[in-house]
C-alpha cells in the first residue's frame, strides 16, 4: 500500500481585480521574466479566476490563491489568504450639469 503523501499545490499571490461574481474573484498576478536574448527583466501578469466561497475578498486586497480541482471551465484556483486589505474606493455620484442659457 503506497502512503499517504501530501500533494503539492502551487500558490500565487496577486490582487483581486473583480469581485462582480458569485463566489468568484479575478486576481491578477504579476512576474518578472527574464528576457533570454537582453538579459532584461520584464513584467508579465496574467489574470485568474479563484474561487471565494463566502464572498469575502474586495477589489484591491492582495490575497494568496492555491492550486485546486477544477470547479468550473476557468476557475482552477481558490483563495486562501487575505495579505492585506485594499483601499476602498467610493465614486461620487455624477453631477448633472445645467444649460445655463
Amino acid at each position: 500500500m503506497p502512503e499517504n503523501k501530501e500533494i503539492i499545490r502551487k500558490r500565487l499571490e496577486g490582487t483581486v481585480v473583480s469581485d462582480k461574481m458569485a463566489k468568484t474573484v479575478v486576481v491578477l498576478v504579476e512576474r518578472m521574466k527574464l528576457a533570454p536574448k537582453y538579459k532584461k527583466y520584464r513584467k508579465i501578469s496574467k489574470k485568474f479566476k479563484a474561487h471565494d466561497e463566502n464572498n469575502e475578498y474586495r477589489a484591491g486586497d492582495r490575497v494568496v490563491m492555491e492550486e485546486s480541482r477544477p470547479i468550473s471551465k476557468d476557475k482552477k484556483w481558490k483563495v486562501v489568504e487575505l495579505i492585506s486589505r485594499g483601499k476602498k474606493v467610493e465614486t461620487a455620484p455624477l453631477e448633472e450639469t445645467e444649460n445655463k442659457e
